[in-house]
């Protein structure tokens, strides 16, 4: 059983790579879209429950206060980063998602790169670059997935 969790700061490309990575076949869930948070903006620990428990195999990806509580479930852990000035550059451009569009989201992507991003990294079993091409990004995953499987 193989179970990864991508975390990070928004605008280092998690949803990108779970696309690409879903594409290639893996069982993905973007826990920024959809019903997989609570109003409060955590995670539905009864979801997240369900769908671990419910598959073999899975790519998760998403960041939220309470996603520590799931880390013992999960192979890898891996935090995606980039410098502050690649994210913000990726949020100003992106058409996908509207958040870091008004320099008030912006200031607090800052915000969040200092004082969330460092929890994120305790917590990481793996850290890959982000500005690294996505696709060699993807590449590492499926590595990452199939070493676990071997063992």
């Amino acid at each position: 059983m193989v179970r990864v969790l991508i975390t990070g700061m928004s605008g280092v490309g998690k949803s990108s790579l779970l696309e690409v990575l879903g594409e290639w076949g893996q069982f993905v869930i973007d826990t920024d879209y959809g019903d997989w948070k609570t109003s409060a903006g955590i995670w539905d620990a009864r979801r997240m429950d369900e769908a671990l428990a419910g598959h073999e195999s899975v790519v998760v990806s998403g960041t939220a206060e309470n996603q520590g509580q799931f880390y013992d479930r999960f192979d890898h852990v891996v935090l995606l980063s980039a410098p502050e000035e690649v994210i913000i550059e990726r949020v100003q451009n992106r058409s996908t998602n509207p958040y870091g569009s008004s320099e008030e989201e912006r200031a607090e992507i800052r915000g969040y790169l200092r004082s969330v991003e460092p929890l994120l990294r305790r917590g990481a079993t793996v850290e890959i670059d982000a500005t690294r091409p996505l696709l060699d990004i993807a590449r590492e995953i499926v590595r990452l997935a199939n070493a676990e499987r071997s063992t």
